[in-house]
């Protein structure tokens, strides 16, 4: 118990240290206590989501005391002082500032359990390889909107990993790519469910071959706002005692509350070694029981800590979610955790049964991962692909307002579930191609038009941008087959398409499939920035995880590309500063 006290009282003396996020020169408190600068208003509901203020958001000193008299029967106050503990380093010359300043501070974790180093797990990708168009015309793949893969890369450049350092599997390339905005111009947008624009040019790492750049928008679709049923499914087991784990956590499910309506219900539940419900379907303008709910999960972690029943959390949640169901609104269970599950079911394979079974209840998920040492991203995103989801990686305030706010719609109301998408490429054109990224949601091409076989979930306003890399016809390797010559092509392969995308949908409780064709032509003229951007980003991808087709890929050559179309966007810039560390 001893030991226990110590741990939270020097935890919580640094408990908003590194909270202030990635963007902005922080002010750095002496001795504790808040900072400054990247906390949401707190005014009313019609507020700029981008204004900040200096708000401190976990516990206090006083509540800690009277919580622990309760249930501990001590007492607690902060210590003074020293912040450097376990040594966690942050500047803020961090790759996401919007400013560079000289100034570092060092924030203690010494409320975490120590953790082997590099214990953090990850699926392994097997790349995609080249397929030859006339004998696999077809490329079918789910739609992935995550973006959880780039925020983590992030988080490991900036914590001074090496080229080197970054485990392969961490870097799945449609995820750095779909983190980034692109341009669909106004003569793209159809009246459909999507709009598409696509490009093509010179493959930067390959003259010969040429690259195609596919964005897909979901189009943002009128209906009558039902409400939002959210329950939040916390993590309070030791691992998350750490101010990158809860305290970023509950910060942010704070300013998420913030935003709710009357119409909306909130219902908060936590596990470690057992499941606890805190709140029962709250009205979501009830923002002082929300946050003592919170409070109170803050509090579980840094007091009790424990094992990890991720499943049992889960069946927890899913039951709240059922229980306060709004027909035709927004239901979604919301996962907060470092996925380092170890009491229940633990393995990978068992926990996406079990969210596959959820599923089928019409409840969304979202899984929101924090912090490092023993996260494990693997579990963290194949429980989102099972669960009709959606995965984010948090790494500072900034991207927790990203995710929670500025880009609410797409993150969290689904206008279309089971999105799949089909190219037919035209063997006159292409003699063989290369879908870059998308490896672990590839499907059989007769799965297109199963409905039965699930696809990906789109929110509202969301992109999909994908690459391909071209062999023209003429060029790439002869195949001789014994039993068959040339196919015979029909009169749509003399034609100027080079293929044809297509996209099939259900609407959010449908269960019948929608298809829209897109076909798709060589384009001409210089390459845009979003395409050199794209491209830039899929060749620091296959650098960084030892690609067998990067050809003259060269990670300086991609950060040059990358700075030179960043077009003032901040996320660009900030890619390029990244990957410009190498």
């Amino acid at each position: 118990m001893k030991k226990r006290m110590l741990a939270i009282m020097i935890c919580l003396t640094v408990a908003t240290g590194m909270l202030a996020g990635c963007a902005g020169k922080p002010n750095i408190p002496e001795n504790g206590g808040s900072i400054s600068g990247n906390v949401i208003d707190e005014g009313d509901k019609d507020r700029d989501l981008s204004a900040w203020d200096d708000e401190e958001d976990v516990p206090s000193e006083s509540k800690m005391n009277k919580f622990m008299s309760k249930n501990n029967g001590g007492s607690f106050n902060l210590l003074g002082g020293t912040k450097s503990a376990r040594g966690y380093t942050q500047t803020c010359e961090a790759a996401c500032a919007a400013e560079e300043c000289d100034a570092s501070y060092t924030t203690g974790m010494t409320c975490s359990p120590e953790i082997p180093f590099n214990t953090e797990e990850y699926n392994y990708v097997k790349e995609n390889g080249f397929l030859n168009t006339s004998i696999t015309p077809l490329s079918t793949f789910a739609a992935d909107v995550d973006t959880g893969s780039y925020a983590n890369f992030r988080r490991m450049v900036n914590d001074g990993y090496g080229l080197n350092d970054i485990p392969s599997g961490a870097v799945r390339t449609e995820e750095m790519l779909n983190y980034f905005d692109y341009t669909i111009d106004d003569a793209n947008v159809s009246s459909g469910a999507f709009s598409v624009q696509y490009e093509t040019g010179t493959c930067p790492w390959n003259k010969d071959n040429t690259l195609l750049m596919m964005t897909v928008q979901a189009n943002q679709v009128e209906s009558s706002y039902k409400g939002n049923n959210y329950v939040f499914l916390i993590d309070t087991s030791g691992s998350m005692a750490s101010q990158d784990k809860i305290d970023l956590a509950v910060i942010a499910f704070k300013k998420l509350a913030n935003t709710l309506t009357d119409a909306d219900s909130v219902s908060i539940v936590t596990y470690s070694g057992s499941s606890t419900t805190l709140l029962k379907g709250a009205e979501g303008t009830d923002q002082d029981a929300i946050d003592d709910a919170l409070d109170e999960a803050y509090m579980h972690c840094y007091c009790y800590g424990g094992g990890t029943n991720g499943s049992g959390g889960i069946e927890a949640a899913y039951k709240l979610a059922e229980d306060n169901f709004i027909e035709g609104g927004n239901n979604r269970v919301i996962i907060a955790s470092d996925g380092d599950m170890n009491l229940g079911i633990t393995d990978n394979s068992g926990l996406v049964d079990l969210i596959t079974k959820k599923k089928e209840t019409g409840i969304f998920l979202t899984t929101l991962g924090f912090g490092s040492g023993n996260y494990s991203d693997a579990n963290m995103e194949a429980i989102a692909d099972a669960g009709n989801g959606n995965y984010f990686y948090i790494d500072c305030m900034d991207e927790a307002k990203r995710v929670l706010c500025d880009k609410m719609s797409q993150t969290f109301v689904t206008v279309a579930k089971d999105v799949k998408f089909q190219v037919e490429f035209n063997p006159a054109a292409v003699s063989e191609y290369r879908l870059i990224g998308y490896e672990n949601r590839t499907m059989a091409a007769e799965d297109f038009a199963d409905d039965t076989k699930d696809g990906g979930e789109v929110g509202a306003g969301a992109q999909v941008t994908v690459l391909y890399e071209l062999v023209p016809a003429g060029e790439g390797t002869d195949i001789d087959l014994k039993y068959q010559e040339d196919r015979t092509l029909t009169d749509a392969a003399a034609s100027d398409e080079v293929g044809t995308v297509s996209i099939r949908y259900k609407a959010p409780d449908g269960d019948t499939s929608t298809e829209e064709e897109y076909a798709v032509r060589l384009t001409t003229g210089s390459a845009s920035d979003d395409f050199n951007f794209a491209s830039a980003v899929a060749e620091a991808s296959m650098v960084i995880t030892g690609s067998d087709h990067m050809g003259d890929s060269d990670i300086k050559n991609a950060a040059e590309r990358a700075k030179d179309s960043a077009a003032g966007d901040e996320a660009r810039e900030q890619f390029a500063e990244l990957i410009g560390k190498f």
